[in-house]
């Protein structure tokens, strides 16, 4: 069970990069944090970890079950969605049906398990984050499964805001749209880039602590961007 008196945070896609570093500074400002990823976190204080389905409502249900028992009537101040990926390819891909289910299943699978999570185990006042795209604010075509994916979120975050959303009284629903990630990974397979556009894990996680303060939070239902230049990254509400 989650420890009574420490502020609580739920990081969903807590083995990833990005989710790595969300752990890494909860942990180091004494927070408890579950992790939720097909692989544990040492890190972490508890660990679900996701079974792989071809089933969205089995694997909803295996997580959602799974927080029960860590939760049981607890509430965490603050869930973080982190999980996702990228995969290229047009309409005419041969990659296209695979590719769409792949960047489904990383976006919007984990994004609807973190928001109902919330409704059940968000505090009031609490913070859900989600990770949508800069890029899907407009077409995609070259990415149109991730496009499409990243799109449902910005979706579902102004959703969530809005009332009778069922998520807890006065809490808060952001997205973050970032352009690329500084990621090994991303590093790996693009060393020529210029990585001073791209925009570092240490800041998100730091901007995801300081939103657990209620009064440095942008309005409920915000997409914001992240926009990275000569290593200094600014935070822009999108205009839709």
């Amino acid at each position: 069970m989650a420890m009574a008196a420490a502020r609580k945070v739920i990081v969903y896609g807590g083995k990833g990069a990005l989710g790595t570093k969300c752990v890494e500074l909860f942990k180091s400002k004494n927070w408890w944090v579950a992790s939720i990823d097909f692989t544990s976190n040492e890190d972490a204080s508890a660990n679900i970890i996701v079974k792989t389905s071809e089933s969205f409502t089995e694997q909803a249900e295996q997580v959602t079950a799974e927080v029960d028992r860590l939760l049981g009537e607890q509430k965490v101040d603050v869930i973080i969605c982190v999980a996702g990926g990228w995969a290229g390819g047009s309409a005419k891909a041969k990659s296209l049906y695979k590719n769409a289910d792949l960047m489904w299943k990383q976006s919007m699978w984990t994004s609807t398990i973190s928001s109902h999570l919330a409704t059940k185990y968000l505090k009031d006042g609490g913070l859900l984050t989600l990770t949508g795209a800069s890029a899907a604010l407009g077409g995609t075509p070259g990415m149109v499964g991730y496009g499409m994916a990243k799109a449902a979120v910005h979706q579902l975050c102004r959703s969530l805001a809005g009332e009778n959303s069922g998520l807890p009284s006065e809490s808060s629903t952001l997205a973050i749209l970032p352009v690329t990630l500084d990621t090994p990974m991303n590093r790996k397979s693009m060393p020529n880039a210029d990585f001073s556009s791209w925009t570092p894990l240490e800041f998100i996680a730091e901007t995801f602590y300081k939103w657990t303060d209620k009064a440095t939070r942008p309005a409920s239902g915000s997409l914001i961007e992240l926009k990275t230049t000569g290593n200094k990254t600014e935070l822009i509400p999108a205009q839709l």
